[in-house]
């Protein structure tokens, strides 16, 4: 039986464009793709996590945050293995996805810039990442696509919270955080639309 489940509203409401059908009808039939780029992504949203930790030590509110976020990332990354191993997949290491390297490109070099952009991509990435768990758990066997819903109710307020850290870490007033935010916000949108030969959990609309 087929899992139903919804794009929460806020992230609806946030994201700038819908993930195409033809990416969704693409990954009906390609999990094997979609599930070893799913493990890797788990893995670089925990390492992204402790980049925090590393490289901002001093802001406490962050530090725990992230903590707190690599743990359940590398959780996730082992419940993907694990269905992985199952399904006789092998695990191998990719590189950075076209969407994962335009935003990664967009993020500005000078701090406080380059905490504030670090922020709201991973807003970007995780609000993505949580539309494509709900709108392919449907179209899925069964039993994944339970395990997609199941991620998509623990990680749906992730972006949320790399929002509030952006408001309360970077130093930037609320103008300037919602003008750049809209900017990426845009870049995002357009990775996600325009065509892309490769075909990766955040790729776009398939050639």
């Amino acid at each position: 039986m087929a899992v139903t489940v919804c794009v929460p509203a806020a992230i609806a409401e946030f994201l700038n464009a819908e993930t195409p059908d033809a990416w969704l009808d693409e990954a009906s039939g390609r999990l094997s793709e979609l599930l070893l780029d799913h493990a890797n992504c788990e893995l670089k949203a925990a390492s992204t996590a402790m980049g925090f930790l590393y490289r901002y030590p001093d802001r406490t509110d962050l530090a725990q945050r992230m903590s707190r976020l690599a743990r359940e990332e590398l959780r996730h990354f082992e419940q993907v293995r694990s269905i992985m191993g199952k399904m006789g997949i092998d695990f191998e290491r990719l590189g950075a996805s076209r969407y994962a390297g335009g935003l990664r490109d967009a993020v500005r070099q000078d701090e406080p810039y380059k905490l504030l952009d670090l922020l709201l991509v991973g807003a970007l990435i995780e609000a993505r990442s949580c539309e494509r768990f709900a709108k392919i758990a449907p179209r899925l066997p069964e039993r994944l696509g339970r395990f997609y819903a199941g991620l998509l109710a623990s990680e749906a307020r992730h972006f949320e919270h790399y929002i509030a850290l952006a408001r309360t870490e970077s130093a930037i007033d609320d103008e300037d955080i919602d003008t750049r935010l809209n900017e990426l916000k845009a870049l995002e949108a357009s990775l996600i639309l325009d065509p892309d030969p490769e075909f990766r959990f955040h790729s776009g609309t398939p050639v």
